[in-house]
C-alpha cells in the first residue's frame, strides 16, 4: 500500500462518512501556518514577501490545536514559514496526533537533526548506544552530539516521536545544484538528505515535496525520484510551480527577474508533467491517479480548494492557500464555517477551459486539485477502482539504480535562475568541489 492501512482506511472513512452525510463541502487536508518566519529565501515562493507585516508573529498552541478541531480533517500539514522554528511545534505535533489525526510536518529539512537529537536524548539508556555508533559512522552525529544525548533531556517538554500517523515531509525540488539554486544557499541539499537518511534509520517516515518550475529538467526529478528510492524515502507529492501574485512580485522587486522565465502555464506544465503517470507506477507518488491524469493533460478538474483549507496568523484564508482576496473579508475570516459560507467558490478555479478568475489561468497545483479526485467533483467512470487500486495496491519496489544517481552535483552560483547560473558557472574561477557523500556537520 501507499500510505499504510490504518491511515488510508482514516482518510476513505472521512470521505464516506460526509458522502453519506451529503455534506456539500468538507475539510480533507488543514493546511496549518502557525507562523510566517523562515530561515531561507526560496526563489518562487512569495511567502515572506506577502506576510512582511507578520513574520514575528505566531499562532499559539492552543490556537493549532483548535483550528484542527475546527474544521475535523484527516489530516493537517504544518507549514509556514519554516515550522520547525516555531518554539512548541513539538507539542503542537504530539498535540494533533492525540486528536487522532495524520501529521505532515513541511519542512526545509534544516532542523530535522536537531529535533531528532532531542528525540534521542529523551529515551536516551546503554541500550541506544549501538544505534548512536551506527549514526556516528553514518556521519549523521557527532561525537558532541552522542556526548549531549547520553546526558538526556533536561526537562519534560514534548519532542518529535517516530509515529505511523506523523511524515517528515522535506521540501526538495531537485539534485544537489538545482535545489541549492532555488532555495539560494549551498548546502541545504546535503543536509536534507543527512536529515532523511537519519530519519529512516531512526524509524520516523519521511516524504519529499517538489515544485517543478519552467526550467526543471523532467529527467533531473526522476534522476532525484531514483535516488530517494534508494534511501528507502516513503513517497512524494509533486506540484508544478504556480505564478501567484506574492511570488510573482518577489521575482520581480527582490531578483529582478521576469516571472514567465521561471512559472509554468497550463500548456508548459501538460508538457513537463507527460511522464507523471508512469512515474506514479515506478515511484510511490501520494495522491490520486485522477490528479496525474489532469497534470498529463488528459482530463480536467475542477479546484475543490475548500477542501484543502489554509488556517494562520490571521485567521481562515480565502479562497486557498495561494491565493488572498484582499477585497474580502481582507482575505480572512474568523471562523472556518464562515469561510465556507461567505465565500462564492463559484467565482474561482477553472471550468471547461475558462478561468473564472485570472488569477487561477495557470494553476494545477495540488492543493487545488488533488482533492478533487478524491472527492470524484469531476467524475468518470472507473475513477474510484483506479483511486482504491493506486492507494490499496502494492508499493512500488525500491530502486537500487537511483545509488548510481550523482545526486551531489556540484555548487550553485546565482539565484534562482537557471540558465543565468549555469553560465556563470562555467565562467567562475574556483567553483569549491564537493564531496561525493555529505558530512555531518560538527
Amino acid at each position: 500500500m501507499r500510505f499504510p492501512l490504518p491511515l488510508t482506511a482514516k482518510i476513505a472513512g472521512h470521505i464516506i462518512k460526509h458522502k453519506l452525510r451529503r455534506t456539500p463541502k468538507f475539510a480533507m487536508v488543514l493546511q496549518l501556518e502557525p507562523l510566517h518566519t523562515c530561515n531561507l529565501t526560496c526563489t518562487g515562493c512569495g511567502r515572506i514577501r506577502e506576510y512582511s507585516t507578520s513574520l514575528k508573529d505566531m499562532m499559539s498552541l492552543e490556537d493549532c490545536l483548535e483550528s484542527a478541531n475546527e474544521c475535523d480533517a484527516p489530516m493537517v500539514s504544518i507549514c509556514g514559514g519554516e515550522p520547525l522554528i516555531h518554539p512548541e511545534i513539538d507539542a503542537m505535533i504530539e498535540g494533533i496526533l492525540e486528536q487522532g489525526r495524520v501529521v505532515y510536518v513541511c519542512t526545509n529539512g534544516m532542523f530535522m537533526r536537531k529535533k531528532m537529537k532531542a528525540y534521542l536524548a529523551s529515551v536516551y539508556s546503554p541500550t541506544l548506544e549501538p544505534k548512536l555508533r551506527e549514526l556516528l559512522n553514518a556521519d549523521l552525529i557527532s561525537e558532541k552530539d552522542i556526548e549531549k544525548i547520553r546526558q538526556g533531556k533536561k526537562d519534560n517538554q514534548p519532542v518529535i516521536r517516530p509515529s505511523q500517523w506523523m511524515y517528515w515531509n522535506v521540501h526538495i525540488d531537485g539534485l544537489e545544484y538545482t535545489h541549492d539554486l532555488i532555495v539560494e544557499r549551498e548546502g541545504v541539499f546535503k543536509e536534507c538528505v543527512l536529515a532523511i537518511r537519519m530519519a529512516k534509520m531512526l524509524g520516523y517516515q519521511v516524504a519529499t515535496n517538489t515544485t517543478v518550475y519552467k526550467e526543471t529538467e523532467m529527467t533531473e526529478i526522476e534522476d532525484m525520484f531514483r535516488y530517494f528510492s534508494a534511501l528507502e524515502v516513503d513517497g512524494h507529492t509533486i506540484s508544478p510551480g504556480y505564478d501567484y501574485d506574492a511570488a510573482k512580485k518577489d521575482m520581480q522587486k527582490r531578483l529582478g527577474k521576469d516571472p514567465d522565465e521561471f512559472f509554468l502555464t497550463r500548456e508548459m506544465t501538460r508538457q513537463k508533467f507527460a511522464n507523471i503517470e508512469d512515474w506514479g507506477r515506478r515511484f510511490t507518488i501520494f495522491g490520486t491517479p485522477v490528479y496525474q491524469e489532469f497534470l498529463a493533460g488528459h482530463r480536467e478538474l475542477t479546484c475543490t480548494a475548500w477542501a484543502i483549507p489554509t488556517r494562520n496568523i490571521a485567521g481562515w484564508k480565502a479562497p486557498c492557500y495561494l491565493m488572498t482576496d484582499y477585497a474580502k473579508s481582507d482575505g480572512h475570516y474568523p471562523t472556518y464555517q464562515e469561510m465556507l459560507d461567505k465565500v462564492d467558490w463559484d467565482s474561482y478555479g477553472v471550468v471547461d477551459g475558462e478561468a473564472r478568475d485570472p488569477r487561477c489561468e495557470n494553476c494545477m497545483v495540488h492543493c487545488g486539485y488533488d482533492p478533487s479526485g478524491a472527492l470524484g467533483t469531476c467524475y468518470e467512470r472507473g475513477d474510484n477502482w483506479k483511486n482504491f487500486k493506486y492507494n490499496f495496491g502494492a508499493r512500488p519496489a525500491v530502486d537500487k539504480s537511483g545509488l548510481e544517481v550523482d545526486a551531489f552535483n556540484g555548487c550553485t552560483v546565482g539565484k534562482g535562475h537557471l540558465a543565468e547560473a549555469k553560465a556563470a558557472i562555467q565562467s567562475a574561477d574556483g567553483c569549491r568541489e564537493t564531496e561525493a557523500e555529505p558530512t555531518a556537520a560538527k
